[in-house]
Parts: structure tokens; C-alpha cells; sequence
């Protein structure tokens, strides 16, 4: 393969069409007249500088010769008798890298510096003879108009990026970014390429690159993919914080059907969690840092604590009496208030007994880095039985690349206009948490929707913000207009894995003002189209995924903190499908299931809301110093409904009545 590449690139170097050369020297004065007009124009002090220091100049023509070639191959080597696997996609980028480089070379002649001597450039490899190099016989063959992209500099980088990719250590960073350095100083100081063919050199690594990787993962052999955590998914490690742990997951009451002692045991959640680890690898997994420089990996973990993955609380009062759903929203609250430990798996399954004489619980806690709300709804119903039948592998249709290419760029439009809230929502930087739990019938839900002529997510957003409004009117809390919130989209398709978030967020203004919960609806019914154009899924997708992946984990930490929080929005509120069947777990039906959702830092409101057995459960995540009594939102919220209810039915009473 490596000869058929330099092949390739001989057979151009042997095509001397009429008018390259001229070409070459026109681009070369463009390209520093370019330089010059923006002040970086470095190559002709470096160079009168090399020409002056005869041992650093010859040091210097040699490393020029033969350091990029040397560290390109010994590291090809290595992989390929080391890490075949690995060795695989670097090739394929290497060979890529090159093409894309040859191409440039046909379509874009440049003539480098050290051939334009009326510039006042000294060749210094020429001047020295240097062998295996520009003035020896050896390399007679070479392209001396293929100044862009520099692929010394390129080789160079790449060796530098695979070694970051497969070893983070310091040393290794030092030595392989200490090389990148020196082949910048070289291929500048001997005149031999512009700067600018260095930041093509640039471009073209990170081409190759993913293209490398675009090309594996669609033969499914990217031996990143697995392994690295991507930039999505690193997100949520960087925005947590000691105040703001970053979970997900959920909690599900089991019917005991009259028996108080069938309520599952530790023990027995820790077989069922044993027998179906193959169907969740990340419950086995730990990340494994290397350097702050690069993101972490998945690896094996040596061993599971099962006593700390899997515990039993008891909810029962000292007076005997079952604690009930207060209880249970406590210990919720208690859980997510502590971010998880990162040397293990980021995984807790807790039972709670005692909820009422008639019902248990059982609270899933899955860091956010895990999956999103959706992939852990499905990472659940591995617990539970029946298993449900996926749906093949392409039965949701998606838009083909121009429309995504066309909708993305019209979305990110949309998002660079959108700017920050008018108001501030004021919550206190601590850790303190309150988990509340409601629950409307998903029929009246649908039929209030249809008769209000809006849709079933419109109607959650309502009473979210109903209830919110409520609760600040009567604690005389701030006033405030409008609640920016983000809504996750999702963009899982049937045959995605369940790990991973596959979300893209949407920004939305929720009026908070005193009115009739009818007139609110109506007003987000109107708000809420953004939601379906896609548009802004789309390009929050790109942001948080393609640009993310470009960005060194130390900028997109800074990225991660700045753009998620409260400068942006004020809540989440998320709306999530469930199953349709009866499902169990432990041989007990599940009565309800309510999900958790981490809130942003310095947000005060995250609420996720999921379809099950006919009802919406709604999940409540709340900072106190926003609603200090979670009961009041709670009643809040199902009197929001209520009234739209009664509207609905008004409604249906006119329809009735104008009926000849």
C-alpha cells in the first residue's frame, strides 16, 4: 500500500505539464504577500538566522531529511506488531493523510521559499549538500512545487496525535509535542515551506483523521469508538461539579401485591444485575484518565463493589408506618445530591422497602456520561421483563446529507440569534436537592392536547411552567417573566447502542406571568414549533458532537462550563417514551416509573417526564432555594393540569353545543 502511494505521488512529480512552474511562483507570492499583510512572515529572520550557525544548520538540513520519515515508520512499525487493532486505522489515515497531500500538490503548486532567492531566502539543505536530501542525487525525483500542505509537518503532527490517542503520558506528550515544535522551527528556518503550508499540514492531519474514523465506524472496526469517551459524552464530566452532580436514571415502584415480604432483596437485585451485564457494558466499565490533555477511556474495571453498587434502604417509620412517597423523594433527593465516584463504574441500584404497606421502590442512578435520559430508559428495560423486540435497524427514516447539511447550517443561524435570558433566575451554588413525583393519566393528557389544539409535550410544558408560577406568586418568589428552558431531542435511532447521549437540545421561552393555564398553552402551542423543525436539534447535535470532537479536552472543558449553566437556560424539561406493555422486575409488577434528571449548573428545575402503563409520571428535580417545599410544586403542577382539564372539557361542551 505504501508503494502504490508513493507510486502515486512519483508519477505527479513526473508530470511537469506546462505552466506549473509559473503557478507555483504566482501562489508563492500570493502566499506571502498574504503573510506579510498579517504579520506572520517568519521564515525570512528564522532563515538568516539558520544560514549564520553552521552546526545548528546542518543539524537542522538532517532533521529536515529524515526525522519525520523515521518517527512516521518506527511508529507504523510498533503498531502493527503491537497493536493491530490500532495499526489498522492509523494506516488508513496515513494513507489518506498522504492523498489528500498529493491532490493538494496537483490542484495547488506552490513554490517554496528557498526557491524564490530574489525574496532574499538562502536554501540551506542545498547549501549544505545535505545527503538524502534537496541538492543530493537521491531525491532527485522529488516534487519541488508541492510546498502546500507541508508533509513534514503533517507526518510530524500525526505521529504526535497517534501517540496521544494510544499513550497519554506526560513524557510521551513532552517528547512527540517537543518533535512537532522543532519540525515547525526546521521546515520555516531552511526555507523550505511557508507557515501557512504548516496550518495546511494541520488541516490535513485532522482530515485524515476523521475521515479515517468516519470510514471505520462504518465498517464498524473503529477501535476508538468503544474505547475513547467521545466529546458528547465528556461534556457531562466537564460541566459537574461538587454542587452539581450530573446524574440520570430513575425510580420505579414495584407492586408487592399485598405481601409486604415479596419486596425484592439486595441480594436478589444483584443477581438479576449479574445475569444481564452482558447486555450493559458500561455497568462493568470505569474511565481511566491519562493526562488532562486528552479525554478519558472505557476500560474493564478490575473488580465490581457490589455492596456499594447495590444497596437497601428503609423507608419504614420508628412508629412502624410506611414513610410513603415523601420518603422516597428524600432518599431520591439524598442520592443525587452526591456526585459518584470516578474510580468505578458510575453505576447505583438502590431498593428502598417501605414506601407504602403496598409498595417498594427501586432508584437507578447512571452518570450522565453514561448515556442521556433516553439511552437510560433503554439501558433499564434490560432489568425487567418481558424483554421487548427491538425494531430493525433503519425503520425511522432520516433526512439524507444535503437536507442535514442545509438544516444544520440553518440551524446554527438560528442559534447565534437566539443570545441569553432577559432574566436571571437566582439559585444558590450548593448541592442541596428535592425530588418530587406526579402523575396525570396519559389519555386526559391526550385528550386535553387534542381539544386545546395542542400537542402532548406542549401540555407537560404548561404545567410546568403553571406550576412554577404558581409556587414564586405564593413564596413571593423572584419575579420572573419567562423561563428559558432546554428541551432534549433526541436523536437515538433503533439500532444505536444504549450508551452514549444522542441528544440535541432546544431553547425555549415559557411564560411565567399570571393567566389562565388555556392562554398559556396556547401561547407555547404557538412558541413550540421550533421544537419540530429539527433545525436547532440539528446544529446543537453538530456543536455538541463534530465540534466538540475538535476541540482539546482542556478548551471544550472551558467550552462545557461556559455554554451550560444558568447564563444560558433556567430548567430542563425533557419528554421520553416509554413501553406500552406491562413490564416486571424481580417477578414484581412495576406500578409507575419516574425519571431523574441532573440539574445544570446553577439551573433550579429539571423535570423529566415519561409515558408508563397509561399514565405520565413526572419526575421533579428541584434546588430549594428555588422551590422550598417540592410538595407545593408537586400540587402545583397537578392543579396547572387540572385546569387545563377543565378547560378541555369547556371546550368539548362548546363543540357540543354549536352541533345543529
Amino acid at each position: 500500500m505504501g508503494l502504490a502511494v508513493f507510486g502515486v505521488y512519483t508519477a505527479l512529480a513526473a508530470a511537469n505539464w506546462p505552466g506549473r512552474r509559473p503557478s507555483a511562483v504566482v501562489h508563492a507570492g500570493q502566499i506571502s504577500d498574504l503573510e506579510r499583510f498579517l504579520h506572520l512572515d517568519l521564515e525570512r529572520p528564522l532563515n538568516s538566522w539558520l544560514a549564520g550557525h553552521q552546526l545548528i544548520r546542518v543539524i537542522s538540513n538532517y532533521e529536515y531529511a529524515f526525522t519525520y520519515i523515521i518517527s512516521a515508520f518506527l511508529l507504523l512499525g510498533w503498531l502493527y506488531l503491537r497493536q493491530p487493532v490500532l495499526y489498522r486505522w492509523a494506516r488508513s489515515s496515513f494513507v489518506v493523510l498522504n492523498l489528500i497531500g498529493i491532490a493538494c500538490f496537483a490542484l495547488y503548486p506552490l513554490a517554496p521559499p528557498r526557491l524564490m532567492p530574489e525574496m532574499g531566502f538562502i536554501d540551506t539543505v542545498a547549501r549544505g549538500h545535505t545527503w538524502g536530501s534537496w541538492g543530493s542525487g537521491f531525491v532527485d525525483h522529488a516534487n519541488e512545487v508541492a510546498a502546500m500542505p507541508s508533509l513534514h509537518f503533517a507526518w510530524a503532527l500525526w505521529v504526535s496525535v497517534v501517540l496521544a490517542l494510544i499513550s497519554g503520558t506526560l513524557r510521551t506528550q513532552l517528547v512527540s509535542g517537543a518533535h512537532v515544535l522543532v519540525t515547525l522551527f526546521v521546515i520555516l528556518a531552511t526555507a523550505n515551506h511557508y507557515l501557512f503550508d504548516a496550518l495546511g499540514g494541520a488541516v490535513l492531519v485532522l482530515g485524515s483523521t476523521k475521515i479515517a474514523s468516519f470510514l471505520s465506524d462504518r465498517a464498524g472496526t473503529n477501535p476508538w469508538r468503544e474505547r475513547r469517551v467521545a466529546a458528547v459524552d465528556a461534556f457531562f464530566l466537564h460541566v459537574e461539579s461538587a454542587t452539581a452532580a450530573q446524574h440520570v436514571g430513575g425510580v420505579v415502584l414495584l407492586d408487592l401485591g399485598g405481601s409486604p415480604n415479596s419486596a425484592p432483596s439486595r441480594d436478589e437485585l444483584e443477581a438479576l444485575v449479574r445475569s444481564r451485564l452482558g447486555y450493559l457494558p458500561r455497568f462493568r466499565q470505569r474511565l481511566a484518565w491519562t493526562s488532562s490533555w486528552r479525554r478519558p477511556r472505557w476500560v474493564d474495571a478490575a473488580e465490581i463493589d457490589w455492596n456499594w453498587h447495590i444497596g437497601a434502604r428503609d423507608l419504614w417509620t420508628p412508629a412502624g408506618a410506611p414513610g410513603g412517597l415523601e420518603a422516597l423523594g428524600g432518599l431520591v433527593a439524598e442520592l443525587e445530591a452526591v456526585p459518584l465516584p470516578r474510580d468505578r463504574p458510575l453505576w447505583r441500584l438502590i431498593v428502598a422497602h417501605g414506601v407504602t404497606a403496598n409498595q417498594s421502590a427501586v432508584i437507578l442512578i447512571v452518570h450522565h456520561v453514561v448515556a442521556d435520559g433516553f439511552g437510560t430508559v433503554a439501558q433499564a428495560l434490560h432489568l425487567l421483563e418481558p424483554a421487548l423486540p427491538a425494531r430493525p435497524a433503519g425503520s425511522i427514516a432520516g433526512p439524507g446529507p444535503i437536507k442535514t447539511l442545509v438544516a444544520t447550517a440553518a440551524g446554527l443561524a438560528q442559534l447565534a440569534t437566539e443570545g441569553r435570558p432577559r432574566e436571571g433566575l437566582p439559585v444558590a451554588d450548593d448541592p442541596k436537592r428535592a425530588f418530587g413525583m406526579v402523575t396525570l393519566p396519559l389519555a386526559e393528557v391526550r385528550v386535553a392536547a387534542q381539544l386545546l389544539g395542542a400537542r402532548v409535550s406542549d401540555v407537560l410544558l404548561c404545567v410546568v411552567a403553571g406550576g412554577l408560577a404558581r409556587v414564586l406568586d405564593a413564596t413571593s418568589g423572584p419575579a420572573i417573566h419567562e423561563l428559558r428552558t432546554s428541551v432534549p431531542l433526541t436523536a437515538r435511532a433503533p439500532e444505536d447502542a444504549i450508551e452514549g447521549n444522542i441528544t440535541g437540545a432546544v431553547m425555549l421561552d415559557l411564560p411565567l406571568d399570571p393567566q389562565l393555564e388555556s392562554e398559556r398553552l396556547a401561547e407555547i402551542a404557538r412558541r413550540s414549533g421550533r421544537l419540530r423543525t429539527g433545525t436547532r436539534a440539528l446544529a446543537s447535535r453538530f456543536v455538541m458532537d463534530t465540534v466538540g470532537e475538535l476541540l482539546p479536552p482542556i478548551v471544550h472543558a472551558h467550552f462545557a462550563r461556559t455554554v451550560y449553566g444558568r447564563r444560558y437556560f433556567h430548567a430542563i424539561v425533557s419528554n421520553m417514551p416509554g413501553p406500552d406493555v406491562q413490564l416486571s422486575m424481580a417477578g414484581l409488577r412495576l406500578d409507575r416509573a419516574f425519571p431523574l434528571l441532573p440539574l445544570a449548573p446553577g439551573t433550579g428545575l429539571a423535570v423529566g417526564a415519561l409515558g408508563w402503563s397509561g399514565q405520565l409520571c413526572l419526575g421533579i428535580s428541584a434546588h430549594p432555594s428555588l422551590v422550598p417545599d417540592i410538595g407545593v410544586l408537586e400540587s402545583a403542577v397537578s392543579a396547572a393540569f387540572a385546569e387545563l382539564r377543565s378547560a378541555a372539557a369547556a371546550n368539548l361542551m362548546a363543540q357540543h353545543s354549536s352541533r345543529p
